[in-house]
């Protein structure tokens, strides 16, 4: 379980806002008996943050004492040198370019904002403000701009929320209880549970892993055993300290905030599924297939193309044969994977999809009814799905103009799967890490082929979960546990 504090120089410098059992001095927190039970949070609103003043001490004594604390001493550092931050925010960075496009151009060549926990309540401002808090995370910061052919910025510094008038400090409280919800709703209730949880989810994501039943079970059973469940999304990066294990329920890839999450949960010492490791190794298909080939994995046959090489193409007509099956490397959801009905469709089909990745994988067409999907946890299978092809399709999903379609499923208990498709899944699994991972076979009498290991499988209410109920739940969060514990011992 882990604890917030939010330390201020003097109980008056909390006047203005609700009162907070988290709310401590700086004399309490320096008094404070050292401990390694459970995770700890610091946001430290000391009236300064300047060199050996109580703000700088403060941050000082929570990151020798292990706790995570906001502004870091690497934060208030860094924002003393101009040319550290100047260089975080070059234009050649899109995110960066994107959110200064945003800011409209005024009659001065200088403008300032205050930012509140990377909030400004100026929608044209958020985006930048949004930037600077994930890269210097600090309570409260002033942000000076210069226009020149652009705005650029010339100054960022911490500031005390001491010295905010009244509507100041109503945006800054807003601000602080949308950053971290523990500060007033319901901190009593919250502290009945042993373990908090994050789970990543994004209801804009056309395809989850999990639905919204599914997150709705992962916070009941989680309640049953004794941790607090939080759904939070996309810009709640810099909430991830405050929990004991980070749930990423969102589709991931290497170049997207879900691997920053995890590299960020790894770094803070949460327990993390899936890890940063899984998810470099299972998101890109061209190291998986040679992974899997390496250590000589059922697969079915399977070779690496590289673009401008025609001789490729035409070796793999004549090893393979039509139709065969073309994927970019890191496809999801049967998206960036084509069929191949000759050597002229290949070679068209090729082209376009070099558009995308200099590599492609080539490989055999196997037509089965259904693929398996065996969802493996720390090297054990724990639930086993038929995913059928869409209708009057060779795919699971059929995406077609405007709309997708799926085909059918059944669920069924890890017993009843052929032996040679879990021998071919928890070999693959175990390539992989200790992680969640969902196996996809392709079946053909005794021949068990693995297409692909997933990190990030999915489980939906009334699928994946339709023979073990809130049992498949409850095995994973006690996965989650075991490890938050051993690490703990």
């Amino acid at each position: 379980m882990s604890r917030l504090y939010i330390v201020v120089e003097s109980l008056k410098d909390w006047t203005p806002y609700y009162p907070s059992e988290d709310v401590i001095t700086f004399d309490d927190y320096l008094a404070m008996p050292t401990s390694k039970n459970g995770r700890v949070r610091v946001i430290n609103l000391c009236r300064s943050y300047k060199y050996l003043s109580k703000g700088y001490y403060c941050s000082l004594l929570a990151e020798a004492r292990g706790h995570h604390v906001i502004p870091s001493v690497r934060t208030l550092n860094d924002l003393e040198k101009r040319t550290l931050y100047s260089m975080a925010f070059e234009m050649a960075d899109p995110a960066v370019a994107g959110a200064f496009r945003k800011i409209p151009q005024a009659d001065s060549s200088q403008m300032s904002f205050k930012s509140y926990f990377g909030s400004t309540g100026t929608k044209e401002l958020d985006g930048l403000a949004s930037l600077i808090f994930e890269r210097f995370a600090c309570p409260v910061t002033e942000v000076q701009l210069e226009f020149k052919s652009g705005w650029k910025i010339s100054g960022i510094k911490p500031v005390s929320p001491k010295g905010l008038d009244e509507a100041q400090q109503t945006r800054f409280a807003d601000a602080l209880d949308s950053f971290s919800q523990k500060v007033w709703r319901k901190p009593k209730e919250r502290r009945k549970y042993r373990y908090d949880m994050a789970v990543l989810a994004n209801p804009a994501e056309e395809f989850p892993p999990s639905d919204s039943q599914a997150l709705k079970k992962m916070v009941k059973v989680g309640k049953q055993m004794g941790i607090a469940v939080d759904i939070i999304g996309p810009r709640d990066y810099q909430r991830v300290p405050e929990y004991d294990m980070l749930f990423i329920r969102e589709t991931t890839a290497i170049d997207h905030h879900t691997f920053k999450f995890s590299k960020k949960a790894e770094a803070e010492g949460l327990i993390v599924m899936d890890d940063s490791t899984s998810i470099m190794r299972c998101t890109n298909k061209v190291y998986l297939a040679d992974l899997l080939n390496t250590h000589k994995v059922p697969t079915p046959a399977t070779l690496i193309l590289s673009k401008g090489d025609t001789a490729q193409l035409k070796k793999a007509g004549e090893e393979l044969g039509f139709p065969l099956v073309l994927k970019i490397p890191d496809g999801s959801f049967s998206r960036g994977v084509v069929k191949a009905e000759s050597a002229d469709d290949l070679a068209q089909k090729a082209a376009s999809l070099f558009k995308q990745s200099a590599l492609l994988l080539a490989q055999e067409f196997m037509f089965t009814d259904f693929d398996w999907r065996i969802g493996v946890l720390n090297g054990k299978p724990i639930y086993a799905c038929k995913y059928y092809m869409a209708r009057n399709h060779w795919q699971i999903y059929h995406h077609g103009e405007g709309q997708t379609d799926s085909g059918a499923w059944d669920t069924l208990p890890t017993y009843e799967v052929p032996k040679v498709v879990l021998n071919a899944v928890v070999k693959a699994a175990n390539l992989i890490g200790k992680g969640l991972y969902g196996v996809d076979v392709k079946q053909s009498g005794e021949r068990a082929a693995v297409i692909e290991v997933n990190d990030n499988p999915s489980i939906e209410s009334g699928v994946e979960d339709k023979y073990l109920g809130d049992e498949l739940y409850r095995i994973i969060f006690e996965e989650f546990i075991s490890r938050v514990e051993s690490k703990r011992k």
